[in-house]
């Protein structure tokens, strides 16, 4: 075994108020085992041109939660599904009745995904569990390891899922979402053999959880340009998913003539066009926007459409700014279809507030990477994660670990073993401040 190492400790009897210790000289990451461990995932909905296809409560899903359940139990947990779709290992404390260190992620993907987003996360916390099954390390409070269901949201339009049912921001609307294949939420669920009418067995309190901990890919360039392999998150922005119909009028592409047309594709360029100019008005704000999806109806080569949707997903660490740019936005689409006379209708499928991560999980966090010889940075993330949710119900944190180019959400993406097994140590070493807390 290699990587990251760490000076800990085995708590193995207690006299009085006094407790004996045995000393453990560097505990580590075992780099073989998790490499593996994330090569075998991917192999699990692997595409034909590379990449990987894992879609949340799909066969590929059954399958790769499958893996993640035996590696659960190598490690000594014991574990169960809840009625939102989380796979869920606990390891007890010699407290019974003390709340739990949560480490989490995800394994579902994007369409053509990575390797590493996600799961390094889960695979890491895995590792966790896993040395201190092997060093027979006993901590007071138990831990958990949580494969959160749906996070990306791909498929039924609606991410997070998984942890925003733990935290009760679930509607029984979103049971009803469809996907492509006219598939619903509450079908897939169900598929999976759960009871989606049992889906508020699945929330916690914040007596049950003392914090929650997660390990990500950076998926973008900061580490690498900064020559670090991991950083601390101090804060996440919230995001805003939409989606944007225009309704016109079909016709002719041949006989109909230019200002005539009521044509909902050409006024959803023009608005997709003025997004950016929008978002960039103020110079060094974070705000992003991207429409990752357009669907024309009835979608001949020859036939002026009759309506558009596009998705937009708006982020920022700043909800005022956020909520200003978004009213720009809608304003735009209303000065757009006023003066093309077309219909318009936005949805809201998703919206997040942005969340701080806690002073005290920072301040663990850059201990842990002191203790490694990391000057860790502290960074925003501007993708959003299941420790956005939990920040409901408990104080969270997260790591981030450096990823080449920054590229993600691609069949690219990459994270050296090196790293992740850096933020791997680090990981256990802050579970190992709270477990014993």
């Amino acid at each position: 075994m290699e990587s990251g190492t760490s000076n800990q400790s085995r708590i193995i009897a207690r006299q009085g108020d006094e407790t004996v210790v045995e000393k453990r000289e560097q505990l580590r990451v075992d780099r073989a085992r998790v490499l593996h461990r994330i090569q075998e995932l991917a192999k699990i909905g692997e595409a034909a041109g590379g990449g990987v296809t894992r879609k949340a409560l799909t066969e590929e899903d059954r399958q790769g939660q499958e893996l993640i359940q035996t590696w659960m139990r190598e490690a000594g947990l014991m574990v169960r599904r809840d009625q939102a779709g989380n796979l869920i290992g606990r390891r007890e404390g010699t407290n019974q009745s003390a709340p739990a260190v949560i480490i989490g992620s995800h394994i579902d993907t994007v369409p053509n995904g990575g390797n590493y987003d996600g799961t390094i996360g889960v695979i890491g916390g895995i590792e966790v569990a896993q040395i201190l099954a092997e060093q027979e390390i006993v901590t007071t409070l138990p831990l958990e390891i949580i494969a959160f269901c749906d996070e990306e949201g791909t498929r039924f339009q609606g991410g997070l899922f998984g942890s925003r049912a733990m935290v009760g921001k679930v509607t029984r609307r979103e049971l009803d979402a469809e996907d492509e294949a006219g598939i619903s939420r509450k079908q897939a669920l169900a598929a999976f053999g759960l009871e989606p009418e049992l889906l508020a067995t699945a929330e916690r309190t914040s007596a049950e959880i003392k914090v929650f901990l997660e390990m990500h890919i950076e998926q973008g360039p900061y580490l690498q340009a900064a020559n670090v392999p991991v950083g601390i998150v101090t804060g996440i922005a919230g995001p805003c998913w939409m989606t944007i119909r225009l309704t016109g009028e079909a016709g002719h592409a041949g006989t109909v003539p230019m200002n005539l047309r009521r044509d909902p594709l050409m006024a959803s360029a023009e608005i997709i066009y003025a997004l950016e100019e929008i978002v960039t008005k103020e110079k060094d704000a974070p705000t992003v926007a991207t429409v990752g999806k357009v669907s024309v109806f009835p979608n001949g080569a020859n036939v002026i459409p009759a309506h558009v949707e596009f998705t937009l997903d708006l982020r920022d660490s700043d909800l005022e700014r956020r909520t200003n740019v978004l009213d720009e936005i809608r304003a735009k689409i209303a000065e757009v279809c006023r003066r093309r006379m077309l219909k318009y209708d936005m949805k809201e499928n998703l919206a997040q507030e942005p969340v701080q991560c806690a002073g005290h999980v920072i301040e663990s966090f850059a201990r842990a990477s002191m203790d490694s010889g990391i000057r860790a940075p502290q960074m925003i993330s501007g993708a959003g994660h299941d420790a956005m949710m939990m920040s409901y119900i408990t104080d969270m944190g997260m790591l981030f670990v450096r990823c080449k180019d920054g590229i993600s959400h691609n069949v690219k993406e990459y994270a050296d073993i090196a790293d992740i097994a850096e933020g791997t140590s680090i990981l256990l070493n802050t579970a190992l401040h709270y477990l014993n807390d």
